[in-house]
């Protein structure tokens, strides 16, 4: 309608009709043809728009319903997540403390009576004495199996007296020289102290197996309501997170109290973990 002037005009009068059985004679009569398309153009146009925004609004809508619950779906498994591991780590205390009460008492009585019994067996001329001798240390070994298997589950100086003494004894227990430097202002929270210390364990049980250190730094401090830990090896570096399961576990534990865990290791070395670890989580 809106070019029908233009038609008129370039095509031949008499042959255009905007109403059945009335033909246009010139240009000019066909100008208010011209006037209802324009209008038509602008109402078209306006409906265009609302129908645009109605589907921009729809899928805003069907969008951030979808994004809230994926958002709730991701804190719900953060939160299993945690459960999970809370009741692993009670788990591993539950073992520690059956091991320690049960067969570990249990080891201790039966090295103390092969003693008595070698003892009373001094002297004679007996075959027993031996065996019994021999009992006596295959028992001796069996419970100090057992209580660094009890160190391993879940040290009780961690729990009783916190990092820096569990780290310490660490240290002492290591094969690779280990320097401790652990400024804490007070104790942290369980999953904190848990989580620190099996990442030192981890990392000194690495440098001693893998890298060749000669010796060992243990570095950590309280930042902001975060703990801060560094365990530097001068061992040959490059370290792979990816190759075995050990780092990556870590890695894992870490995330669950949103904390992270960077490995830089070059290779010549040295190796170092940076473990960041918010306490308020």
């Amino acid at each position: 309608l809106t070019a029908t002037p233009v038609i008129v005009w370039a095509i031949a009068p008499d042959t255009v009709m905007l109403v059945p059985g009335q033909p246009l004679s010139d240009p000019v009569a066909a100008l208010p043809g011209s006037a209802a398309g324009l209008v038509g153009l602008v109402v078209s146009a306006y409906a265009g728009g609302l129908l645009a925004g109605v589907q921009v609004r729809t899928a805003q809508f069907l969008l951030a319903a979808r994004d809230e619950d994926f958002s709730s779906r991701v804190i719900e498994l953060t939160r299993s997540r945690a459960r999970l591991v809370d009741a692993f780590e009670a788990e591993r205390r539950r073992i520690e403390r059956d091991l320690h009460d049960g067969a570990q008492q249990q080891l201790v009585a039966l090295t103390m009576t092969l003693g008595l019994a070698e003892l009373e067996l001094h002297g004679q001329d007996s075959g027993a004495a031996p065996l019994v001798t021999r009992a006596r240390n295959e028992a001796r070994q069996a419970l100090d199996q057992l209580r660094s298997l009890v160190r391993g589950i879940h040290p009780q100086v961690l729990t009783d007296h916190g990092l820096p003494a569990a780290v310490a004894e660490l240290a002492l227990r290591n094969p690779v020289p280990v320097t401790v430097d652990l400024d804490l202002p007070h104790r942290l929270p369980s999953a904190v102290e848990t989580t620190a210390y099996f990442t030192v364990t981890e990392a000194l049980t690495n440098a001693s197996k893998h890298s060749g250190a000669d010796q060992v730094s243990v570095v950590g401090r309280l930042r902001d309501d975060t703990l801060v830990l560094l365990v530097t090896d001068d061992g040959h570096g490059g370290a792979d997170p990816e190759a075995g399961a050990g780092l990556q576990g870590l890695a894992d534990r870490v995330a669950i109290l949103k904390g992270r865990l960077i490995v830089t290791s070059p290779v010549g070395g040295p190796t170092q973990l940076r473990v960041e670890v918010p306490c308020s989580v």
